[in-house]
């Protein structure tokens, strides 16, 4: 899973540029609001999902350009993939598979790609939504047919929930399909996420203390079970809420400090770094087991919040492990990398350093 050539047009601040990055860590450095993060977030929008901003589609082109915006990447032995949008239609997502149209859920086909960023920071501490996200985002490197079944999941849910605001007019039968929809694929969703959160938990166990805390997770939160059932006797409670209060969009990720046997949540800010730099470099190792290829990873601004031992031990830990990108303000964040595609960002630029 290596990206041999990347190339943004009109895309944030990038009228047009061209990376071609090597096969392992992939540096970028620069001053703050150079277009790093712009450039992760142009490889994150090459797998499902919002990408790692999780921004409309409209926000990306570039403002003073001529309106849409494109990703396109050759990829190491495997072809070509291409996203993003026409200026007559800026909220619909084009993609592109070897030249021919595709969907967005087929990108999870041909690419896992992984992301840290400090807006993560406070994952544990945060909404059960975010949590849900990122898990979501563990599950889709594993099982990549997981986008289709939350993507039919939270459309029928949209539409039951429609349907129960206006309950004079709404058509039993209908309703009953829907809830079976939501029923089929939220057991599809419940399924893969107790089988990547089982797996990931079992590696967690087995891995030696190192200079990243190990956590510990569970998925709590609604258990799987008779959902079409369950949602017929919740219509008039559900019409009342607004809402679905049964189904898989009422799980959440329970994450502890494994070696002090308390929840993330109530550890300190640099312990919840650790333990989520921790938790993807081991899923990380996970997918590669799997997958037979390591996933990419994109590492926004996380050696600056390291100290010099555990920035050292993540470069060891990374290295030979697929292409890695990372960010940093000063290229002297990247030293001790032995070898790697070393990139000077500027405003709208990017030049091999």
């Amino acid at each position: 899973m290596i990206l041999a050539r990347l190339t943004l047009t009109d895309f944030r601040n990038y009228s047009e540029m061209t990376l071609a990055p090597g096969t392992g860590f992939v540096c970028l450095f620069g001053e703050n609001g150079a277009g790093k993060t712009n450039v992760l977030e142009a490889v994150s929008l090459l797998a499902p999902g919002r990408g790692l901003r999780g921004a409309p589609l409209g926000e990306m082109a570039r403002s003073d350009g001529p309106g849409g915006f494109s990703l396109n990447a050759i990829l190491n032995g495997a072809g070509s993939i291409g996203t993003g949008t026409l200026a007559t239609a800026p909220e619909r997502r084009q993609v592109r598979i070897n030249g021919a149209p595709a969907s967005v859920n087929a990108l999870g086909e041909w690419l896992s790609i992984l992301w840290l960023t400090p807006a993560m920071d406070r994952l544990f501490s945060g909404s059960a939504g975010d949590r849900r996200r990122f898990l979501d985002r563990l599950v889709l490197a594993l099982e990549p047919g997981h986008a289709h079944h939350a993507s039919r999941y939270e459309a029928a849910m949209r539409a039951r929930n429609k349907l129960l605001a206006e309950p004079d007019s709404a058509d039993p039968a209908w309703l009953a399909a829907l809830e079976a929809g939501m029923a089929e694929h939220g057991a599809a969703v419940a399924g893969a996420r107790a089988r990547t959160v089982e797996a990931l938990e079992q590696r967690l166990a087995g891995a030696p203390e190192d200079s990243f805390a190990r956590a510990g997770i569970a998925l709590e939160g609604w258990a799987a079970g008779d959902l079409a059932a369950a949602l017929r006797a919740s219509r008039g409670r559900d019409a009342a809420a607004g809402r679905a209060t049964e189904g898989p969009h009422r799980q959440d990720l329970a994450v502890t400090h494994r070696a002090k046997g308390q929840p993330a949540a109530r550890s300190s800010t640099g312990e919840q770094k650790a333990l989520l730099l921790g938790l993807v470099l081991a899923h990380a190792e996970l997918v590669a087991e799997r997958r037979g290829a390591a996933p990419i990873l994109l590492l926004d601004e996380v050696a600056a919040h390291l100290d010099p031992a555990r920035r050292a031990a993540l470069f060891a830990r990374l290295e030979g492990r697929g292409q890695v990108w990372m960010t940093a303000t000063e290229a002297a964040l990247f030293d001790g990398i032995a070898q790697a595609s070393r990139f000077h960002v500027e405003s709208g630029s990017a030049h091999p350093a």
